[in-house]
């Protein structure tokens, strides 16, 4: 197990910076992103605060008509049709990015689904599992020409703190004879997401290429949370719920809760600090030379050990470098989708 990459460098940043001061004065005019997610919650903040900065973001999306509302006025945004449970769809959206002949230099995977029924893709995979890396794996593929382009190209892989929960289940991962568990396929999908940076930083860094996990944060008041409401809760509980998610946006509530909550690892983020790791390690000079980590808090995060109470940290199975190399093995034999390096 190497453990040598997950040492925090000291950047500066913490809990509480924001996605613009993580990106500080950095101008990114001339450059490109792409942004999964890129209309709602952290993945809306992170776009906005690229495209304000100068980069041209692309925001892939399922529902165009939700998205042109959420992304009114910012500048530099391009909406292009994608969903991630659909391979055709990711391929066709590919071809289109592709054909402007455009290079590559930020691919922010931070589109994804949590704790859901089970439920099955296109090609009959478990839809977490599909969404959060299948989906993304196959994108990050067919946007390889465009991301080597670059020359200097990031991707970002948005994790969770989730990978503590469990690793992936490399004989069943679409839980065809294991029992499923909405919470064990979340962290399946999270270890997945840390797994592919690893890799794919060993593989691509060599043409300028590097990747990067993230965990934002605890941020109650975007929508992924949604289907992890008890499927009894009654209606003025769900009504209640949602009035408490949106006070707890409100940064000054949230300072407020966290002088109060208990055990490390358990602060809640405003959706602006949710988005600062992404944007930090899409653009910091201080990771030129790193990849292939798990970061947190606008740093790279430690290793943690295995039964680790800390809510911080990776775990061994979400970094170790052959889960790594079996995971692509296996991501590839699901998507009949490899890289041409």
């Amino acid at each position: 197990m190497n453990y040598s990459k997950q040492v925090p460098i000291h950047s500066g940043f913490g809990v509480n910076t924001t996605a613009k001061q993580a990106l500080g004065e950095r101008k990114l005019k001339g450059k490109v992103a792409i942004v999964t997610g890129g209309y709602s919650g952290i993945g809306l903040e992170t776009a906005r605060v690229l495209a304000e900065a100068g980069a041209t973001v692309i925001v892939p999306v399922r529902t165009e008509a939700k998205a042109r509302i959420a992304l009114k006025g910012i500048p530099n945004i391009e909406l292009e049709i994608m969903d991630l449970m659909v391979p055709r769809s990711i391929d066709a959206f590919a071809e289109r990015f592709l054909s402007s002949d455009r290079p590559l230099h930020m691919l922010i995977n931070g589109a994804g689904i949590m704790a859901t029924p089970f439920m099955l893709d296109k090609r009959g995979y478990e839809a977490q599992f599909a969404t959060n890396h299948l989906g993304h794996f196959q994108l990050t593929a067919r946007l390889w020409p465009a991301l080597k382009k670059a020359g200097n190209a990031r991707v970002i892989a948005v994790s969770s703190r989730a990978q503590r929960l469990g690793g992936v289940l490399f004989e069943d991962p679409n839980f065809a004879t294991t029992e499923y568990d909405k919470w064990k396929a979340y962290a399946q999908s999270k270890s997945a997401n840390v797994l592919f940076a690893v890799e794919l930083d060993k593989m691509a860094q060599i043409h300028g290429v590097r990747a990067f996990a993230v965990h934002p944060g605890l941020i109650p008041s975007t929508g992924i949370g949604r289907f992890s409401l008890d499927e009894k809760a009654s209606s003025l509980s769900v009504s209640l719920n949602k009035i408490a998610l949106k006070l707890l946006n409100r940064g000054s509530i949230i300072k407020l809760i966290n002088r109060f909550k208990m055990g490390q690892g358990n602060r809640f983020k405003t959706i602006k600090q949710g988005a600062a790791t992404s944007i930090w390690c899409a653009t910091s000079e201080a990771l030129n030379d790193k990849g292939g980590v798990y970061c947190e808090d606008c740093d790279i995060a430690e290793a943690v050990p295995v039964g680790s109470l800390s809510g911080y940290g990776v775990r061994p199975w979400a970094i170790d470098p052959d889960n790594a190399q079996r995971l692509w093995q296996l991501s590839e034999k699901l998507t009949g989708v490899k890289f041409n390096f």
